[in-house]
This record gives C-alpha cells, structure tokens and sequence, in this order.
C-alpha cells in the first residue's frame, strides 16, 4: 500500500534525463515563461523553461540564461520553436551557457540535435504523434513530448488527443515520453504516468501562475475558462494552434474560411498580435494561445505552490487506485 504522506520525489527515467524531483516540464509559453518561472519552476523540483520567442536578440536571451541561473542552482531548458528565427547562433549561445537542456517545438530539429551531441545537454522534442516520434529519436532526441489536440498553442496536424497519442508514442519509441495537451493538475499527471508517459508538459496551467509575465487580464480570463472558449487556427498554414475564441481568433478564421493568401494569415498572426494581449491585456483583439485544460484552472498560486499542489494530487490519486485494485484483488 501507498504510504499517506507525497513523495519528496517521483523517479522515472524523465526525472533522470533532466536531474529533477518531480516529472514536470513547464511549456515553452512564447513571450511569456522568463528567467522568473523558469526558476521557479525548477527550484520547486520541475523542469522550467525559458522561451526564445520574445529574448531572440543573443544579449537578451543571454542575459534570461544568466538571471536564472542566479535563481536557481537547479537544472532548467530553454525551449526553441523551430521555423520562425534564426536559431544556430542562439543555440550556440545557450551550449556556451552551458544550460542543461534545450527543447524544440514546431518542426524538424534533426541538424540542431547533431549539433548538440555529446555536449550533457538534454534534447527534449516536442511531437504529435508516433512518426514523429520514431524520427525524433532516430535524429538524437533524448526525451519526447506528446503534445495532445486539447494543447493550447501549436498542436501538430494528426488531431490525436493526449488519451490516444501517448500510449501509441510510448509504443513506438524506447525514450522517455512526457504526455502534454489536457494535463492541469497532479490527477493529469497521475493518469500520463498510468498510460505510459513518464512525466508531463504543462503549458496553460503555468499561465496562471504569479512569476509568469503574462498580464493579470490573461491570467483572470484562463481563470474564468470554461474550456469551450477556445478554437484551432492557422490550419490552413499547416501549423495549426488553439487560441482563445475571441474577435481576433475569429477574424483569422473567417480569412482563412475566404481562401486568404497565406501572407495575409501570416500578417494576422505576427508577434504584435501575441503581445497585445500578453503584455498590454487586450484579451480580445489579440491572438491569445490556450488549452481546454482551462477549464481545470480556478486561482493564481505560485509556481511553488502549483507544483507542491500536483505531487499532493497525484499522490492521492495513486493511492486511491491502489486501493481500489486492492479491492478487485
């Protein structure tokens, strides 16, 4: 039987990889995850992140790096989207920095894993599906992240959801796998461990937490989500995202339900678009990223607190499947 108290750690071969207590990685969040809760989130046992999309001049991201190693003695990421900035000179940049890890969303990361060979810098790859997977780990991956059609942001093309995809890239790789898309709580993280998974993404959830940047009218409307609020854009792209359904949302659709060039799709959906809302709170004519995991979100506690708060959950849930399989038995 489960002992009654959480762990002080929760060991898996993810935990491992990246040299941390618990298996939670916080998401790259563009614009939003800095040196603050990447530190935070990893002085409390997970894996934070700080996101390239928002520091890609190489002082600026530098300067991220260095503020949070001044934070934190713990090993934290820095998460690369791929096919949207020039990234081997900031890549470069964060080997010389010597961080522990590096993440890579949104296409094919294959020349960036060679380059990091090696070097004792984990490589962990965001993935839709199992042939992704299989090709991630072919080209160097050392962890994989599934990133389920619930997701807020990118979420690949194969619309498989967290529940289906996990399992079937647990199948088909030997890495670690992390389940991402859906996951709120210690509950999503107890059921990513029960279909395999060996750790979680969280991406929405950490919106909601006090060091992130994001503006309080962003963080009170993932608050108010009732998980429905929320639709799939840029399919026409080819790189679709679940954002919040607001007037900008659907203006992009509407452009992209009239056959609009692909230019004009790319100009509704630039930078500027993001930081209206991020930055100055205008949560309704900006394109805001989200997940149906929303609706799991009900208060802004520290990222401290956030993650003690999944560990106590998961524990839980572990324990009351063990007595039910008690039970059975």
């Amino acid at each position: 039987m489960a002992n009654s108290s959480p762990p002080i750690s929760i060991r898996t071969r993810a935990t491992a990889a990246f040299g941390i207590r618990y298996p939670i990685v916080q998401g790259g969040l563009a614009r939003i995850a800095r040196a603050e809760l990447a530190a935070a989130v990893s002085e409390a046992g997970g894996l934070g992140q700080i996101a390239v999309a928002g520091v890609a001049e190489p002082e600026a991201l530098r300067a991220e790096i260095r503020k949070a190693k001044s934070l934190t003695s713990q090993p934290f990421s820095v998460n690369f989207p791929m096919g949207y900035l020039k990234m081997d000179d900031l890549i470069e940049l964060a080997a010389e920095e010597r961080v522990a890890a590096m993440s890579f969303t949104g296409g094919d990361p294959s020349r960036h894993l060679r380059r990091l060979e090696g070097s004792g810098i984990t490589a962990l790859v965001l993935v839709s599906g199992p042939e992704q997977a299989k090709k991630a780990e072919q080209g160097g991956a050392h962890v994989l992240a599934v990133v389920g059609y619930e997701g807020g942001g990118h979420i690949g093309r194969t619309d498989l959801t967290t529940l289906v995809g996990t399992p079937l890239v647990v199948r088909s790789v030997g890495i670690p796998v992390l389940a991402g898309g859906g996951i709120a709580d210690g509950y999503g993280l107890a059921a990513a461990l029960a279909l395999g998974a060996e750790g979680v993404e969280v991406g929405t959830r950490f919106i909601a937490v006090k060091e992130t940047r994001a503006h309080q009218n962003y963080k009170d409307l993932v608050v108010r989500s009732g998980g429905q609020d929320t639709v799939v854009v840029k399919k026409t792209l080819r790189t679709p995202g679940r954002a919040v359904n607001n007037s900008w949302s659907r203006r992009i659709l509407e452009a992209e339900a009239a056959g609009e060039s692909p230019e004009v799709i790319l100009a509704m959906v630039k930078a500027d678009s993001n930081e209206r809302g991020i930055l100055h709170g205008d949560v309704d004519s900006s394109l805001l990223w989200l997940g149906q995991s929303a609706a799991l979100v009900d208060d802004v506690p520290t990222a401290g607190e956030l993650i003690a708060r999944m560990v106590a959950q998961a524990h839980a849930a572990s324990v009351r499947l063990a007595r039910t399989m008690h039970q059975l038995g």
